[in-house]
């Protein structure tokens, strides 16, 4: 049974349980959890937090449109131009002029998205830098490699952009947290998508060579087979291959009519560029046109591709077209900053860091277990996508997932992705269980 809490606005109002507390010693109530905890910005008189975001490599872009959306939430945060969704998020406790009475600054590291990379960048934020929180990153094994380190080193780190099941699944961390959705969910919410492609379809996977693209293709896999789909064959290719003629020539005679492609950032506008070169989606086979499915879509993806995106079905975490209060304040503020409308791992990476910083708020400390516990079960509303809650059993944050369409009648290059479905959270959720893991202690 999780131990009651009271946040420091509960205790000025007593009452109860809490007027007991009042009657001790204030020492006792403010920060009454004030033990010795690594980067204490209440010691170093400075709130820093660290963004490690691929700045080379296959996910540069994504990493570049986070890196963009960190800044944003830090000048939200201070205090410093429109407020974007600080406006509209709802329980709010910060007020605009940093965290607990302290501006908050940040520093930047290159994962290039290779976990060895990342955790290097990540260790050295933490020891040299002072950072109090972390975030960043657009690959699961990256993501999955400093949640690891997080967890050793007792500093929280707010997942970036990263889909793998096994992040909050059988490799959770109890110093994690995940605002993007996962594979499982994107399989449920494409069901319908594929049960309308007939029962009787057959399937080519190509597939990064990653926890991701694993979990991707299993999650697939699970869905289609369960329809009544055969798996024809399912190819793993090396992160950043650039050509993938040679994986999809072999397709054109396998007899599948599906392919799809669980490829991310470069690879993904890489591979399905080149499948609608090779004839693939003008294609008949086995008596119906031949369907390419891209399970993970970003708008960034949808620019490098192009035209080739037309048609084609997958699932986001979030689209800038969504009218949602808060959405809408998002992307106004973004557009103001950058002159163009931010993607989903722009939106994802900037929600972690404000969701962060108002944990500390709330609870008036820094202290990781304090700031962990007010995370677990928080349940919000206003930063797009509808109410959502950070399931406290395995850190899974849980809001509706959306089915979107390349657009066949584009009205600009930022409107490539039509919204088709917005799949209610209730179709997508599961067991924290089914995945395995533990969590691990609060105290490190």
């Amino acid at each position: 049974m999780k131990k009651q809490q009271y946040t420091r606005r509960e205790l000025l109002k007593g009452g109860g349980a809490m007027a007991g507390a009042l009657a001790m010693p204030s020492f006792f109530v403010r920060d009454a959890w004030a033990a010795e905890f690594r980067n204490n910005p209440t010691k170093s008189g400075k709130v820093v937090f660290g963004f490690n975001v691929p700045q080379t490599g296959a996910y540069a872009d994504e990493g570049a449109d986070e890196l963009r959306a960190y800044k944003l939430a830090i000048k939200h945060i201070n205090g410093e131009g429109d407020g974007g969704m600080i406006n509209t998020m709802k329980p709010l406790s910060l007020k605009g002029n940093g965290v607990n009475g302290q501006k908050v600054s940040f520093v930047t590291g290159d994962t290039q998205t290779k976990a060895d990379a990342a955790r290097a960048s990540a260790k050295r934020m933490i020891e040299k830098d002072g950072v109090i929180m972390f975030s960043g990153g657009s690959s699961s094994g990256v993501a999955i490699a400093v949640q690891s380190l997080a967890q050793e080193m007792g500093v929280v780190f707010m997942c970036g952009l990263t889909h793998s099941n096994d992040t909050t699944g059988k490799d959770k961390r109890r110093y994690g947290f995940r605002h993007f959705f996962n594979t499982h969910m994107s399989g449920a919410a494409l069901g319908p998508v594929l049960e309308q492609m007939g029962n009787d379809r057959r399937a080519y996977h190509l597939t990064a060579d990653y926890t991701w693209g694993w979990s991707q293709e299993g999650s697939i896999k699970d869905v289609s087979e369960g329809l009544g789909w055969d798996t024809v064959s399912a190819v793993r290719t090396p992160l950043g291959a650039g050509d993938f003629s040679q994986y999809i020539t072999p397709v054109l005679d396998s007899g599948a009519d599906v392919l799809i492609l669980n490829h991310y950032g470069k690879d993904m506008v890489n591979s399905l560029t080149q499948a609608v070169q090779f004839g693939l989606r003008d294609k008949q086979v086995n008596g119906r046109p031949f369907e390419i499915v891209v399970p993970l879509y970003s708008r960034l993806m949808a620019q490098g591709a192009g035209k080739n995106i037309k048609g084609i079905y997958g699932t986001t975490n979030w689209n800038w077209s969504l009218k949602d209060e808060g959405s809408q304040a998002f992307v106004k503020s973004f557009g103001q900053e950058y002159g163009f409308p931010p993607s989903q791992a722009a939106h994802t990476c900037y929600v972690q860091a404000v969701l962060y910083a108002n944990a500390c708020q709330e609870v008036g400390t820094f202290y990781p277990p304090e700031v962990i516990k007010q995370l677990e079960g928080f349940k919000f509303d206003g930063m797009g996508n509808g109410p959502t809650e950070y399931r406290a059993d395995d850190h899974q944050c849980f809001k509706d997932v959306l089915v979107v369409r390349g657009n066949e009648n584009p009205t600009s290059q930022f409107d490539l992705l039509e919204v088709v479905e917005v799949v209610p959270r209730k179709q997508v959720e599961y067991k924290a269980s089914i995945f395995g893991g533990e969590l691990g202690p609060y105290e490190v």
